[in-house]
């Protein structure tokens, strides 16, 4: 059994059904526990797919759906930003009920800007789980390719994009690779005590991106660049002040570091990373 934490998120989602998609293919089918604070009800007919009410932050919470489990996956989302329990706890909880692996994804961040305030509790993790004694493996995302879900209500009102550092350009990564890499390293050996860096095959602006939404749309979409102070100001009505300003630090001053594209996906896949159109086709509806 795999324990999967954020079942519901970008990563989450998409794990949850490749850990059981490759039982449909034929490897040895595993129950999968989706764990979320606000699960569904039932698993949507997919077979093997139990769902459970928890979260990383509180370990009690997690001891019923890590019952027999033999890995677990961390995300954690919400909790990013909380001033939790010692993640300790939960990889203590953890050992207790038999996993022996654990798959976390942790942030480039964590390595690029080791003194970041707004990293510090993924820092926290990464500790404890290096520490708890169980085969790990520890995923380095850089910037999310689906934090363009946040244009989409301006998309689809005015087809405008309101961002900041409008030529400045990341790596992002799609999610379902992010997914794809931790369901290799949740299901198979020889990955225990690795660190993977996960990007995407290209640098791609926000320009970049703005455009390549208009592309799927076939319709013309705009990019109006924000002053960071107004960027600050809109991510601070659901983001906490040292998150903003880490997220923004990055955004708009990359480091060296932040701007290498990296070949772990490629290497544990056995196939190239996926670019920001691709993503964007397979979620063009948010845009409509």
């Amino acid at each position: 059994m795999i324990t999967v934490t954020g079942a519901t998120g970008n990563i989450g989602r998409t794990l949850v059904d490749l850990l059981t998609e490759a039982g449909e293919d034929g490897a040895e089918a595993e129950e999968v526990v989706a764990v979320s604070r606000h699960p569904r009800q039932a698993s949507g007919g997919r077979p093997g797919v139990r769902w459970a009410e928890a979260h990383v932050g509180d370990a009690a919470s997690m001891r019923a759906p890590l019952a027999g489990a033999r890995a677990l996956f961390i995300v954690l989302g919400g909790e990013l930003n909380a001033r939790g329990e010692d993640p300790k706890l939960l990889l203590r909880a953890a050992a207790d009920a038999g996993v022996e692996r654990v798959v976390l994804v942790s942030s480039q961040v964590s390595a690029t800007r080791p003194e970041a305030a707004s990293h510090a509790r993924l820092r926290e993790f990464e500790a404890a789980v290096r520490a708890s004694g169980l085969d790990f493996t520890i995923l380095r995302p850089g910037g999310f390719a689906s934090n363009a879900f946040a244009w989409a209500d301006t998309i689809r009102a005015k087809r405008t994009v309101f961002a900041p550092f409008a030529d400045v350009a990341l790596p992002v990564v799609d999610p379902a690779d992010i997914a794809a890499v931790a369901a290799t390293a949740l299901r198979e050996d020889g990955h225990g005590g690795r660190v993977y860096e996960l990007t995407g095959p290209e640098l791609i602006s926000p320009r970049q991106q703005t455009a390549a939404v208009s592309a799927a749309l076939g319709e013309e979409v705009t990019l109006v660049e924000l002053p960071r102070e107004e960027a600050q100001a809109a991510m601070a009505r659901f983001m906490p002040e040292e998150a903003v300003t880490g997220t923004l630090d990055v955004l708009g001053a990359p480091l060296l570091a932040e701007l290498r594209i990296s070949a772990d996906v490629e290497t544990v896949l056995g196939r190239p990373a996926g670019g920001f159109g691709g993503w964007v086709g397979r979620n063009v509806a948010a845009f409509r």
